[in-house]
């Protein structure tokens, strides 16, 4: 997928809004995808985007989560962890699709389908820097940020 440009899309986000790729263009975009709100993992990478936020912002780069879950829900999260970026809710799987991230995951001996942790950097003009798959939650931020620094 890196080099690869990103369809436009618009999805519904927290703060009442909706979130328009075509309306970052000119900015460093991190786009992490996890499976649930108020899960162990998806609280733990939140918290560490939210802690390094303001030196992605430095690097001129806006952050933005994504998963299946309703807006309500998400508006909840992000209340409770106080995150300073946007949650998109992509209920139908299209910003999912176009990126490859629903597997069939073992869930306590029971296969499922659900998201695959992953992150995304897009560069100024929309187009996948670099992609991390199947992430595992510690150090992840931190290199996602040493990479947007670098880009």
């Amino acid at each position: 997928m890196p080099g690869k440009a990103v369809k436009d899309f618009t999805l519904p986000s927290t703060g009442g809004g909706s979130f328009r790729l075509s309306e970052q263009r000119g900015k460093k975009l991190v786009v992490y995808f996890y499976p649930k709100d108020n899960t162990p993992g998806c609280t733990a990478e939140g918290a560490d985007f939210r802690d390094r936020y303001k030196e992605f912002s430095k690097a001129g780069a806006e952050v933005v989560g994504v998963s299946r879950d309703s807006v309500k829900s998400h508006e909840g999260f992000k209340a409770k962890m106080q995150f300073p970026f946007e949650l998109l809710s992509d209920a139908d799987e299209e910003l999912c699709a176009q990126f490859g991230v629903i597997r069939i995951k073992s869930m306590y001996g029971k296969k499922v389908r659900g998201i695959e942790r992953s992150s995304f950097v897009l560069d100024k003009d929309g187009v996948v820097a670099r992609e991390w798959r199947g992430v595992k939650v510690p150090g992840h931020v931190e290199e996602v940020l040493s990479f947007v620094k670098a880009l």
